[in-house]
């Protein structure tokens, strides 16, 4: 079912204020200045810093609702699926935000739709209002000079994966975490964004699908399979080294030369 993208939401703006961080002894501006490195065991400390905005993006008669951290000195943007839900991707959220990223982490499906186990797995519908936040994110003037990354969890992998499809010209990299690619099958071989698979070494037969999706793919391409790790990440040191892989792809691929693409395309 299309819906209609309004266009609307509910504004944000990035604030600016001087802070003395208790690391680097030095008093800077949130807008401008950030930390170059990426350190994921900072994420306790440094997260208090920075800000959270809620944000309402309309769809017709429903309302999509996510949370929007700012980086210092951000060199680009990730758009979660199924965020605010997910401790797990909270934890990634909060180390990339840390490593210069802003994030938005996005409900994709309202409180009622996600009872509904059909449209939990309705990857088409998931990938269409991903692709909405990336416009919104691409037309909303705090952010929208930043290259955009989707990081997507199980059938949230698959959404990110449609919609690096549908919308070349928004995504620039992709980060599929334990995913199902099995159920973007038809798309994976449009998908132009430079994908970072990862899977657990113990999460079979997802670990047989992502190698299967790894020879679909025709992008810039990688399979990390985590020694030991199941579905969830949950043992000692996974989730942490998942941060870290997803910062360092990030890094790679979100361009500044990206920003001015996006924002072209989402004029369109």
């Amino acid at each position: 079912m299309k819906e209609d993208y309004s266009g609307g939401g509910d504004a944000v703006r990035r604030p600016v204020c001087n802070v003395t961080h208790p690391l680097v002894h030095a008093e800077t501006t949130m807008s401008a200045t950030g930390l170059a490195a990426f350190d994921p065991t900072l994420h306790t400390t440094l997260g208090i810093g920075n800000p959270v905005r809620e944000v309402a993006i309309r769809l017709g008669p429903r309302t999509l609702r996510g949370k929007l951290r700012w980086a210092w000195k951000p060199r680009g943007i990730v758009v979660f699926a199924h965020g605010s839900g997910s401790p797990g991707n909270r934890f990634v959220a909060d180390v990339l935000v840390e490593a210069g990223f802003d994030t938005l982490l996005m409900d994709l499906l309202t409180v009622e739709e996600g009872e509904n186990r059909e449209k939990v797995f309705d990857v088409e519908l998931l990938a269409s209002r991903l692709a909405v936040a990336a416009k919104w994110v691409a037309t909303e003037p705090d952010v929208s000079g930043l290259p955009i990354g989707l990081f997507g969890a199980s059938t949230g992998s698959s959404a990110a994966l449609i919609a690096a499809a549908t919308r070349p010209e928004l995504v620039s990299a992709v980060v599929s975490l334990g995913g199902r690619p099995d159920l973007a099958w038809d798309d994976l071989s449009m998908v132009e964004a430079p994908t970072l698979l990862i899977v657990g070494g113990n999460d079979q037969p997802v670990l047989n699908w992502n190698r299967e999706a790894l020879d679909q793919l025709t992008c810039p391409k990688e399979l990390t399979v985590i020694p030991d790790a199941t579905h969830l990440f949950d043992e000692p040191g996974a989730l942490e080294e998942v941060a870290q892989l997803a910062g360092d792809w990030f890094a790679r691929h979100l361009r500044a030369g990206a920003r001015v693409e996006a924002e072209v395309a989402a004029c369109g």
